[in-house]
């Protein structure tokens, strides 16, 4: 009986939604974390008969076939890159994008990962790192004796010292943008990498060509609506409990067809 392998593909579209939920929840508080969402699709279709087909030796041809569909798959896991709500921490490497744009960060293979964590830090030499040690590109350095430093909305980094009244620059943050960033693979640990689907990274000055602008000070805080999530996951829950009570009225069909003498 199909309806048992129908709704056994229900059930397991409904538990990858219910985990892409929980796990959505789970980052409500990731710091620029992005909420995912399941998207399925239909499974291939029995063909029992084709819209079209002669239905008389006359030539007569009926309007509609008949096909039954065998199930659903899960077709992708997309990302929602809408930005989250800027939250003020004061820190002096909490930076935030306001707009479109990925920092981009040196993974120790010498590869390039991308974030939309501004939450950096300073290295014993001086160097600015993501919280896993990873250097920020362009390998930007703080001076030891440097008081203090302050970024602008452009991305350029001063540092002020004791003694002299004005800054001075000491690099510039750029902004990395892709023409698909929902096509990025996530990595874990806030960070990003290039794909075929995501296009080359394009690598450009802060609010120019569309990328954002820098806040200093702030972060920015996960997209997650945390009602809305709750709401698809009783829905999910219904969905699954639905497609179990199909196998179950399955089941009752083959038994009452065994039982038949």
């Amino acid at each position: 009986m199909r309806a048992l392998s129908i709704a056994a593909t229900g059930m397991d579209a409904q538990q990858t939604r219910v985990e892409v939920i929980s796990n959505n929840l789970a980052n409500m508080n990731t710091t620029g974390y992005a909420t995912r969402r399941a998207e399925f699709a239909d499974l291939h279709y029995q063909l029992v008969r084709p819209a079209g087909a002669s239905s008389s030796s006359a030539g007569t041809i009926v309007p509609e076939g008949v096909q039954i569909g065998l199930g659903v798959r899960a077709a992708s896991i997309s990302m929602d890159m809408a930005q989250g709500t800027l939250k003020n921490t004061a820190g002096d490497l909490d930076i935030a994008i306001e707009g479109k744009g990925f920092f981009e960060v040196a993974l120790p293979s010498g590869d390039s990962a991308y974030t939309r964590d501004g939450a950096f830090k300073r290295s014993a030499d001086g160097l600015v790192v993501n919280g896993d040690g990873f250097a920020l590109a362009g390998n930007l350095t703080i001076p030891d004796n440097a008081r203090s430093i302050t970024i602008n909305a452009d991305g350029d980094v001063f540092a002020y010292f004791d003694g002299q009244a004005g800054g001075q620059q000491i690099g510039t943050i750029t902004i990395v943008s892709f023409s698909n960033a929902k096509g990025l693979e996530p990595l874990g640990g806030n960070l990003y990498r290039q794909t075929e689907a995501s296009g080359n990274p394009i690598p450009g000055a802060a609010g120019v060509d569309g990328r954002g602008t820098l806040r200093q000070g702030y972060l920015e805080e996960s997209n997650v609506d945390v009602v809305q999530q709750i709401a698809e996951l009783i829905e999910a829950q219904r969905g699954y409990e639905l497609n179990s009570k199909v196998i179950s009225a399955a089941d009752q069909m083959m038994g009452a067809t065994t039982q038949i003498r």
